[in-house]
């Protein structure tokens, strides 16, 4: 079963975007997933297509109405759909891997993408929508937010990365940030590849991975360090 993506918008037209590219694109169009990008205009009532309102208690800005919101979920996820409701939100829980592992081995997702000020949470406690964070930042929609995660699940896919070894070696894998990285010339301006990776030496080279991934990781995200998985010798 290929795991089915469904992406509620205002602009359905931002998708598949970057998704249509390289990796992604391809396991597109082999079937490998699928993608459903749904105009939440599309269940509006009046001739306007109103999907906003004014505040509740006054302020600036406008929030997304649960009514038409709670009719275009429905729509794309009916009873019995296996698969889990997201709302791509600034106030979400931080996408980590491992929660992207996770979606990788659903069935598929179903991705509202706010816009505005927010959504009525009464459609957010309605239809259970988990929110989601790509980080401690504002974006103008949802949507940006939502190609960042599928970008995220797809590649994990199986078949869609060539070499699935890779992945499993990259920052977050194993809790920490990914180790430094060289390829030929063996020599640029004045930097040569450290020798001990040239030195056919294959428990070297893991031992200095593993020193320069924990070093980058106290450096940069010192959170991690504490839940990183040991090296395995």
């Amino acid at each position: 079963m290929s795991f089915a993506a469904s992406v509620l918008t205002l602009y359905p037209e931002m998708f598949p975007g970057a998704l249509g590219l390289s990796l992604a694109g391809r396991a597109l169009e082999a079937g490998t997933w699928s993608l459903a990008a749904i105009q939440i205009r599309d269940f509006a009532t009046d001739r306007h297509r109103t999907v906003d309102d004014t505040p509740a208690g006054g302020g600036a800005g406008m929030v997304m109405r649960a009514d038409v919101l709670a009719k275009a979920i429905d729509h794309a996820s009916p009873p019995g759909d296996p698969r889990p409701r997201l709302l791509m939100s600034p106030r979400g829980k931080p996408l980590t891997q491992a929660r992207v592992r996770e979606l990788a081995a659903g069935p598929g997702a179903v991705i509202l993408c706010g816009r505005f000020e927010g959504v009525d949470q009464r459609l957010i406690e309605s239809r259970a929508l988990e929110e989601v964070s790509i980080g401690d930042f504002i974006l103008s929609g949802g949507e940006p937010a939502a190609l960042v995660l599928l970008d995220a699940v797809v590649r994990l896919l199986p078949g869609v990365m060539g070499n699935a070894v890779s992945g499993e070696e990259e920052s977050f894998e194993n809790g920490l940030l990914e180790h430094p990285h060289y390829t030929r010339p063996q020599e640029f301006e004045g930097r040569p590849i450290p020798d001990v990776l040239i030195s056919g030496n294959h428990r070297k080279i893991a031992e200095w991975r593993r020193a320069e991934a924990e070093k980058l990781t106290r450096e940069r995200r010192p959170d991690l360090l504490a839940a990183a998985q040991p090296l395995v010798k």
